[in-house]
């Protein structure tokens, strides 16, 4: 039976358990689970991290720990009783390690790896505090290094700042939230700014010295030295090397080691440096030879320096290389380092070129204390100390030190009878007072261990030497008296034996008979000569002699006058000697008392360091003069002790407060001190208001605190000896003090006033004086002091004066200390407290101490516990809120408004006091009960008042909620801050309901708490999502889910408005939708039915909810480009399904409703809307810019456009859209996107407003800039030719303004524009065809097909690779087959890819002869709105012999819904058609489009264009070889056998045409042979006869003897170079004048052509296996594998496509790319086989009966779309046969005129005479009117080039920049392009060219039509400016004869954009159902308001 758990609560899983039985939950092991039940060795209960799973689990698995249960029960807490670090640790460790695994992910290996060994560090440091056998020392220290540790990790890792005390997490809830704040802010100080170290310390490790004259060992010095004052700062540090340059001793590190301590920061500078002086010991010279002398002497070696601001700067691993320098001469050494430092070259120089000193320099910085724990390692290793020379800045008490310093300066020798010089070495003995040498007293330096005696360096042959040896005799206290040092000189002679010779001798003594050490300062000594063997062992002989030239009295000249001498410097730093006379009078007073006067005078002069040495003593001495005779000498006592009290304040002796605190507790003896020191502290404060001098008596008063102390510690003695005697006078005495006190306080005088500033020193010590008050008085006593004190001070002071700021400090250590937090005297204290304070805040003086004093009080008031003090508390509140709640608020309102201070502290304080006034009001809202609001509430006495205060605490509660408002990582206040925040909306939003309601509704208040509680639920730090699993279960347990509670409170408060509701529609809409992006389903639930309400209340008001629908739109937008919202958002608008709880979702609400249908179409469109922003969002967050950026942009911006009509997001999306073009470099696409919001402009000059990055200008002045930079674009993405057209509507405006320099610079600008298209190279891009299938793609892109303009220089492979990057999930299709359903659906992503031809529009261009190349190709690749696949494939049996029988093209088709290029590189495909080409079909367009190869390269070679004939030798073998082994013979063996006639009578025209264009080839390839026999170089001439050759048996096998009549008919030679042009231009001699039949060769732009086969197309041609579609022709048939491009004749449609003769034309003709510009495309330039580069789609074709159309063709699409290959009548006809264009018969048809020459060549229309305006004799092209919509535009449209407009009878509407080839740019709304009217033609002034007109011309009509029938929704509709056209001229070969008038002359540059960029409506060329109308000119629409 399962036993709910007592005791046993909480376990860790010592072992993992799988769980394997029933009900079993998986352990994992050290999980930490909470147990509820147990049954017979089995526990049920749950794992901390997945509260929810409940399951059971072994006991044996768990070890249970004890554990604090809270809310025993169903809810119940379990905390367990460990150390709370220990908690903190371990939870910390399993968030770390999550995100640790994260680091590794993300490549963060730097991170990652010092996160690991923390990490390990810290669980090391656990297990110490688990075994528990650290000491309390230790603990602490482990404790700390963790809180350290966890503290680095979560500042790394961006995690909270954790509140601590001492360790230990700080719970929020069980302190202050002032104190919060205070933690909080002390942690987050002490991790931004390191308080600077005032104490630095030098570590130096000497490492080796380098040198290649080594030899002998050496000694090296270090020590610090001031170059500024030249002396040294430290004692010397003293390394033994050994012969190789090593430390001595490698194995004691603290003798190579050493720390030189107690450096101040002022010894930081440049001038301050380490100098090392380094001696030999060895022979006297460094080169003499051995000898048989064994004496080694001390001897200059080098000298090196370093400088210590050198050290600040460098890395403090690296080791130091120091130059050593030795003396030029050595009689300079003692100052080789100034030299050094001076840098007097001549002085010194390197002592050898190789010769360096290895050392380790370093500077820490902080306590010795501090560097003992952070440095553990250098102290345990060893090192040594090297002191300062005196004391530090900061003398420490208990500092035991007793160092004499003596400096061995220089002496004066006689040469004593030799002839050279002396080598003087001096020896050093300490002795006692009784003569014996002190062992180990004499230290060289730290580092080396004292020794018995000194011997100083030799200097060669000197009598004068300088030695500036330092050396330091540490002597202890006890032995100072009496002892004494003497110095031995000695000779050192450098002959044989090396012998030292004594010649004399110098002493000094230590201390002075009268106690005093010897001065500080330089002493010149005697030097007493004596004999070489004198026995000096017995001092006593020599003490009695005079040792200093100072001391000799006055008779005894003749040692004064000797010339030898010894000076020596010494310098005493020691702390229990003194050298100060006046000193030791004082101490010794009782010796002699006639003394004591001027001793107590003196004392005020002696050096401050010297009294402290000796504070005990010399307080006793003052007591006991006091005690003995206070009457003499009270007042001078007294001033003596208010000397070294304020002494003590000074930063230098601070620390001896303490030692001066225990005195008086524990030595001070003077029990009737008191009455003294009473007495003559009243008498100086009687004297204040009278006293001329206020210097005095301030320094009195700064003494208080301590003459108080004495005052009540002499009263306690006296009262402990007396039993309490006198106690009523002592308290009179006091009372009367505080009397004469608060008379000087109550004196009002000037600022300027020295008794103010006697207040101010008094106020500021008054404080410290409560303490010592209440050893005697209580509390309630003192609190009344306190109160009277404070009270009587001036109230009505001046801003400015300075009293009123210490006031204030006084206040603050008032409320700081212990007697404020006695609640007897705190209700005594607050009313006085809260005057000043209010005062104070209320004028916003002194903010930051009013901070202080407000957070201190409400530190103190804690959350009552007991009963006892709620009422205390609660009327402590009570007074608070009264005095302080409104001024506070108004407090917070004005400092976080006010701007803040520029300079950094300042602006940190300024953050602090907003901070802490903040925490202040947050604390007094938090003690705050029900009582307390209500009567707040009820104080206000009129609504205006209430609402102000409403007003105003809902705007303090908006600032609270601001990201500045904290640090980052101060979630635990942000969250604390919430709590409050909430609790309080809730209590005043009943006063909102009670008195703002019904007839007394404000619509301020209610708007400023709905805006309020918004923001609240959208805070970042309240989005429990973003939180770690652990984290957001911490904030559930403490607050729950606030936003659901403010939800569920605006819900209740908007359910209470009633009608008001209609006050805050649209306004609150934008607000609520940002609330419901929040992804809380609860929250959801809530908020959501409120725009039921609001489309309800909208509904009733006026009918619909159109503003609604439009703030909904907008303001979703706004949210979801910053990243809010998700996909079950979209699903809770949408779905039907009533989702988490009581609220069934907003469509099924609506679906109830009578506007049912308006409110689900709102929901769609919101449901579509958002789909688009989830998928922008969703790309936006991708890095680089790629396709699906863009891609994702367009589609959103086009519904923006064509569904919402949203004009201001449409324009801002088209400048995000530019902004990603160029970021790409898509310089045109960007030009095209620009163009869209260019064309909503006009040129006019109404104002705009700023918008975007455009300031405000006119509408002219905006679209002129526009124009510009679109022109700039064009010009950078190489599309010259519209930026002409661009150029001229610039220039034409410029001319109508007079502007002629802009003018200028425009029409040079487009002459430059020319001369790029004639110089530059431009390369082809490749198109490709790429399917999206599966449901894993983005919406835009789901089960859709588009084409791509590929990149420069990128072909199929790198295309896919690039699509497949990315779309890193998707699977390439390997099969070109359009997919079945089962792709469509499935969840993934299938990518099929394959190149297409594009189909270009610009016939004419292309058609022309003697166009540059480098002018048609930009027309075959722009404007493209149709492409082209061919897959070969056998119909029937495939006959082995000949395959070209049975060999079938399946022609796919794409039209587009835009041209390319347009706004985007990639375009959706609009409709699909596919047809069959015929084996003959197929045969007739591969040798016409060989032909029309062969004709391009022999004109080619002919103009010279070639500087290589090998392209057109390669061309000719190809087709001759082909043809002679078998090429053309197999089409003759297919369709010229009877068999094949007979059985398809209805292709005897088609064969007849086959034949014509076998003969055509041949006798082009003669024409060609004759032209490549002329150029073709001497080495090729073998190959051109085997070509002549087999031509000839080419022609046999034709049956070839001589070309047919109409063939002879032309001339050999080509009239314009090319054969074609011959061929044309024979075409009206040989028909009949009668109309006979006509058997003139048709145009080779007739017949269908095979597509272009990418050299990476997915396809393939035709070959023997015609399955393969993979891209791999295996055809050898040459005639089939050089397949020309496909071809159309000029007839069939103005919008026909271009040859792209880029494909077969050769490499030099083409020119190569320019490597360098990385714009250019490529391609291979050559005439390449198919397998190479394969057939090339150039020109579009008219179908054939016989080219079936296939099922894909549904419905009416089964007729061609304004299909560009068809003839007019042929469109207008549904019937198959009329696709035909190719038989001869069909001549009688109506439309055509009676001859094929005036068929084949209309004529061209003269151009009309410019009128001087450009919209007068242009007629409208759109036959039906557009309604005004904000999209219309203006713009005229573009001409189809830029050099000649065309005449309206033969090109009406070749776009080249807008309608629908712009890709929707031209306009806001869909439009499509119709071919003109042919009756635009006739019109005008041109009445003779009437007759003969376009076949095409009837197609508007019945694109009009089948577009009605379709329904298909128009593409963007632009509106055109009437334009004069200009006529075309016609190439030569469609010219008729020289009867008709010559063609016109080119037009001038002066037109606006022609009518291809602006199309109307009618005018696609794809669509077909524009029914015909007279066409009347279209009144220029009126604009809309534009941005």
């Amino acid at each position: 039976m399962w036993i709910p758990t007592e005791h046993e609560k909480y376990g860790v899983v010592l072992a993992s358990f799988r769980g394997t039985v029933q009900h079993g939950l998986p352990l994992e092991i050290g999980d930490t689970v909470q147990l509820l039940e147990k049954c017979e060795g089995w526990y049920r209960g749950f794992v901390h991290k997945n509260p929810n799973a409940k399951g059971i689990f072994p006991c044996t698995y768990i070890h249970l720990k004890n554990a604090h249960i809270k809310n025993k029960g169903q809810f119940e807490t379990v905390i367990p009783t460990e150390d709370s670090v220990i908690t903190e640790m371990t939870s910390t460790l399993r968030d770390w390690g999550a995100m640790w695994k994260r680091l590794y992910v993300k490549n963060d290996g730097d991170l990652f790896h010092r996160l690991w060994h923390v990490m390990n560090e810290i669980l090391d440091l656990r297990r110490q505090v688990l075994v528990g056998h650290l000491t309390n020392d230790r603990m602490k220290d482990v404790k700390q290094h963790i809180t350290a540790r966890l503290d680095w990790g979560n500042e790394q890792l961006s995690l909270d700042l954790v509140p601590r005390r001492e360790f230990s997490m700080v719970d929020p809830d069980e302190i202050s939230v002032t104190e919060l704040f205070k933690l909080m802010e002390h942690r987050h100080r002490k991790k931004e700014t390191p308080v600077p170290a005032s104490t630095h310390h030098l570590f130096v490790h000497m490492k080796s010295l380098m040198s290649s004259n080594l030899g002998e060992e050496l000694e090296v010095f270090f020590h610090v030295y001031d170059g500024k004052e030249n002396r040294p700062l430290s004692e010397r540090f003293f390394v033994r090397l050994n012969k190789n340059g090593l430390p001595k001793s490698p194995e004691k590190t603290e003798r190579q080691c050493t720390l030189f301590v107690d450096l101040g920061s002022s010894d930081l500078r440049k001038d301050v440096y380490i100098v090392v002086h380094i001696m030999r010991i060895g022979r006297m010279g460094a080169g003499e030879k051995k000898n048989l002398c064994s004496v080694q002497y001390r001897r200059p070696f080098g000298c090196a320096v370093v400088s210590i601001a050198d050290l600040l700067t460098a890395d403090s691993k690296d080791d130091h290389l120091l130059k050593v320098y030795a003396c030029t001469t050595e009689s300079e050494w003692y100052q080789i380092h100034e030299n050094i430092i001076r840098k007097v070259n001549s002085r010194y120089n390197l002592s050898g070129s190789n010769t360096g000193l290895a050392v380790s320099l370093q500077l820490l910085h902080g306590d010795i204390e501090q560097l003992r724990r952070e440095y553990m390692v250098l102290f345990t290793r060893g090192v040594s100390i090297t002191k300062k020379l005196g004391f530090s800045d900061i003398i420490m008490p208990g500092e035991m030190r007793n160092d004499l310093y003596m400096t061995l300066e220089k002496g004066e020798f006689e040469k004593g009878g030799k002839s050279v010089a002396r080598n003087v070495e001096i020896t050093v003995y300490v002795l006692d007072i009784e003569g014996q040498v002190m062992k180990s007293y004499v230290a060289a330096g730290s580092g080396e261990p004292g020794g018995d005696v000194y011997h100083s360096f030799v200097l060669y042959h000197n009598n004068s030497p300088r030695w500036a040896e330092q050396i330091k005799l540490p002597i202890p206290v006890d032995m100072f008296r009496g002892s004494h040092v003497r110095f031995e000189f000695r000779h050192c002679s450098t002959k044989d034996k090396g012998e030292k010779k004594l010649f004399g001798y110098s002493f000094v003594h230590l201390m002075q008979e009268d106690g005093r050490t010897l001065p500080d300062g330089t002493h010149e000594l005697i030097i007493h000569k004596c004999e070489e063997n004198a026995n000096l062992q017995d001092s006593s002989c020599y003490l009695k002699l005079p040792f200093s030239k100072a001391n000799l009295p006055g008779n005894n000249q003749a040692v004064k006058g000797t010339k030898e001498s010894f000076w020596i410097t010494s310098f005493l730093c020691s702390t229990k000697l003194t050298q100060n006379g006046d000193m030791l009078d004082l101490l010794k007073w009782r010796a002699h008392p006639e003394r004591i006067n001027d001793s107590l005078l003196k004392l005020k002069e002696i050096d401050g360091s010297e009294i402290v040495k000796f504070l005990q003593d010399t307080l006793d001495t003052l007591f006991g003069i006091l005690d003995e005779s206070s009457q003499r000498y009270g007042l001078k006592v007294f001033d003596c002790l208010v000397h070294i009290i304020n002494l003590l304040q000074d930063s230098k002796f601070h620390h001896f407060k303490p030692v001066m605190d225990t005195y008086i507790e524990s030595h001070f003896a003077g029990a009737l001190s008191y009455r003294d020191l009473i007495k003559v502290l009243k008498w100086y404060v009687d004297r204040i208001i009278d006293a001329e001098h206020q210097d005095h008596i301030q320094q009195v008063l700064k003494a208080t605190e301590y003459i108080f102390k004495y005052i009540i510690q002499s009263r306690r003695l006296f009262a402990l000896a007396t039993g309490g005697q006198s106690e009523e006078e002592f308290r009179c005495c006091v009372h009367e003090l505080f009397m004469s006190i608060r008379f000087f306080l109550s004196q009002e005088n000037k600022i300027t006033s020295p008794v103010t500033q006697t207040q101010a020193v008094f106020l500021r010590t008054f404080p410290a004086v409560y303490g010592e008050l209440l050893k005697i008085f209580t509390v309630r006593e003192v609190a009344g002091f306190v109160r009277e004190t404070l009270g009587s001070l001036p109230a009505t002071a001046h801003a400015e004066c300075p009293l009123e700021a210490v006031k204030l400090h006084c206040i603050a250590k008032t409320v700081e200390s212990q007697l404020y937090t006695n609640t007897e005297s705190r209700c005594i204290l607050l009313p006085v407290v809260l005057r000043l304070l209010q005062a104070h805040m209320q004028e916003q003086r002194d903010l930051v101490m009013c901070a202080r004093i407000l957070t201190s009080m409400l530190s103190l008031i804690r959350k009552y516990d007991s009963v006892a003090t709620e009422p205390m508390v609660s009327e402590e509140v009570d007074l608070i809120v009264d005095s302080l709640l409104v001024v506070l608020m108004r407090t917070i309102l004005e400092i976080t408004n006010r701007p803040q201070p520029a300079g950094t502290n300042m602006r940190l304080q300024f953050q602090d006091i907003t901070g802490e006034f903040v925490a202040c009001l947050l604390a007094l809202l938090r003690q705050m009960s029900d009582k307390h609001y209500q009567q707040l509430l009820q104080a206000f006495t009129s609504k205006d008042d209430l609402r102000d205060f409403l007003l105003q605490i809902f705007t303090v509660f908006r600032i609270l909620i601001r990201p500045e408002m904290f640090p980052k990582d101060w979630t635990v206040m942000r969250l604390v801050t919430n709590n409050v925040i909430i609790t309080t909306v809730l209590y005043l939003s009943d006063a909102l309901r009670k008195n703002f309601l019904n007839d007394k509704f404000d619509y301020k208040v209610w708007d400023s708490y709905f805006y309020l509680s918004v923001i609240f639920i959208n805070q970042p730090c309240l989005q429990l999502e973003s939180f770690s699993p652990s984290k957001r279960k911490r904030v559930l347990e403490k607050y729950g889910d606030m936003r659901v509670m403010m939800g569920c409170e605006i819900f209740s408060m908007w359910q209470n408005l009633g009608e008001h509701k209609l006050n805050f529609i649209p306004a609150m809409i934008g607000p609520f939708l940002e609330v419901t992006l929040v992804p809380q389903p609860d929250l959801r639930n809530v908020m959501i039915p409120i725009f039921h309400d609001m489309m309800d209340w909208e509904q009733r008001r006026s009918g619909n909810f159109k503003q609604v629908e439009a703030k909904l739109i907008d303001k979703l937008d706004g949210l979801m480009s910053e990243g809010k919202g998700d996909e079950t958002y979209r699903e809770l608008f949408n779905s039907i399904i009533p989702l988490f709880g009581p609220y069934p979702s907003l469509l099924k609400k609506i679906e109830r409703e009578t506007w049912r249908e308006s409110g689900i179409s709102l929901i769609a469109t919101v449901t579509r809307l958002m789909e688009r922003l989830l998928d922008y969002r969703d790309c936006m967050k991708l890095g680089e810019v790629d396709g699906k950026k863009i891609g994702c942009t367009v589609s959103l911006l086009n519904f923006y456009k064509t569904e919402l009509n949203k004009e201001e997001m449409y324009i801002r999306y088209i400048h995000k859209l530019y902004e990603l073009h160029l970021k790409a470099q898509n310089y045109t696409e960007a030009s095209y996107t620009l163009l869209l919001y260019d064309e909503l402009l006009e040129w006019s000059e109404r104002p705009l407003r700023e918008f975007l990055n455009y300031p405000m200008q006119s509408e002219w002045q905006r679209k002129d800039c526009l124009h510009l930079t679109i022109v700039q674009n064009f010009d950078r993405g190489k599309c010259w030719e519209n930026g002409i057209i661009l150029c001229r509507e610039l220039a034409d405006q410029y001319e109508s303004y007079y502007d002629y320099r802009n003018l200028s610079k425009m029409r040079m600008m487009e002459a430059s524009l020319y001369d790029k298209i004639m110089d530059q190279q431009r390369l082809e891009p490749e198109f490709f065809r790429v399917g999206f299938y599966g449901k894993k793609f983005p919406f835009f892109l789901r089960n859709k097909e588009f084409v791509c303009r590929g990149h420069d220089y990128e072909r199929l492979e790198a295309f896919q690779q690039r699509m497949l990057n990315e779309f890193p999930h998707a699977i390439a299709m390997q099969h070109v087959n359009q997919p079945d359903q089962t792709i469509y659906q499935a969840e993934a992503q299938y990518l099929q890819i394959y190149a297409v031809s594009p189909i270009p529009e610009s016939q004419d261009v292309l058609q022309r002869d003697g166009v540059p190349d480098n002018i048609k190709s930009f027309y075959k690749v722009n404007h493209i709105w149709r492409f082209r696949y061919d897959r070969p494939f056998h119909k029937g049996t495939k006959d082995k012999e000949n395959e070209f029988k049975s060999l079938w093209v399946e022609r796919t088709t794409l039209t587009l819904v835009q041209s390319l290029p347009g706004i985007s590189r990639w375009f959706e495909v609009e409709k699909r058609e596919l047809v069959e080409v015929s084996p003959l079909e197929n045969a007739i367009e591969v040798i016409e489009n060989k032909n029309l190869q062969l004709r391009t390269l022999i004109a080619q070679c002919q103009s010279r264009q070639m500087q290589n004939i090998n392209p057109l030798t390669m061309c000719l073998n190809g087709v001759i070889d082909a043809a002679v082994n078998g090429g053309l013979a197999r089409y003759q063996e297919a369709f010229f056998v009877k068999d094949y006639v007979v059985n398809h009578p209805e292709d005897g025209e088609k064969i007849g045409r086959l034949r014509e264009l076998m003969f055509e080839q041949a006798h082009i390839l003669e024409y060609g042979l004759a032209v490549h026999e002329k150029f073709v170089p001497q080495d090729m001439r073998p190959l051109h006869k085997k070509l002549v050759d087999q031509f000839h048996v080419m022609k046999s096998s034709l049956g070839i003897q001589e070309f047919p009549a109409y063939v002879r008919a032309s001339p050999v030679h080509f009239t314009n170079g090319s054969p074609r042009s011959s061929c044309r231009n024979s075409v009206p001699n040989i028909i009949s004048p009668d109309g006979a039949r006509v058997v003139a060769r048709r145009s080779p732009l007739t017949y269908p052509a095979v597509n272009r086969y990418s050299s990476s197309s997915l396809s393939s041609q035709a070959s023997n296996e015609v399955s393969n579609i993979t891209g791999q022709s295996e055809s050898s048939d040459e005639v089939f594998n050089m397949q020309p491009s496909p071809s159309t004749s000029s007839l069939s449609s103005n919008h026909s496509a271009s040859p792209n003769v880029t494909s077969s034309a050769p490499s030099s003709a083409r020119g190569s790319p320019q490597l360098q510009d990385k714009h250019k495309h490529s391609r291979e330039n050559s005439c390449l086989s198919s397998r190479e580069r394969p057939v090339s789609a150039i020109y579009p074709n008219p179908l054939d009966p016989a080219q079936r159309a296939t099922p894909h063709q549904i419905g009416d699409t089964t007729l061609p779309r304004s299909d560009p290959n068809l003839s007019a009548p042929d469109k207008v006809r549904p019937t198959f046969s009329s696709w035909s264009l190719d038989s001869v018969k069909e001549v009688n048809n109506t439309q055509f005129s009676d001859t094929v020459g005036k068929l084949l060549c209309p004529p061209v229309p003269p151009r009309p005479p410019y009128s001087g305006s450009s919209a007068k004799t242009m007629r409208s092209q759109s036959p039906v009117p557009t309604s005004r919509s904000p999209q219309k535009s203006s713009l005229p449209p573009f001409t189809p080039s830029p050099t000649e407009c065309q005449s309206a009878g033969l090109v009406s509407n070749s776009p080249v920049l807008s309608g629908s080839y712009s890709s929707g740019i031209s306009s806001m709304s869909r439009c499509s392009v119709s071919e003109a009217s042919g009756t635009e033609a006739t019109t005008g002034d041109h009445p003779a060219h009437q007759g003969p007109t376009m076949p095409n011309s009837v197609s508007s009509g019945s694109d009009e039509l089948i577009r009605r029938e379709n329904k298909t929704p128009p593409p963007y509709s632009v509106y055109e400016r009437t334009n004069p056209r200009r006529p075309v001229p016609l190439p030569h070969s469609l010219s008729i004869p020289p009867s008709v008038d010559p063609p016109a002359l080119p037009p001038k540059p002066h037109q606006q954009r022609t009518s291809s960029m602006k199309l109307d409506p009618a005018s696609d060329p794809r669509r077909a159902d524009s029914v015909p109308q007279v066409p009347r000119p279209r009144p220029l629409p009126r604009k809309v308001s534009q941005l």
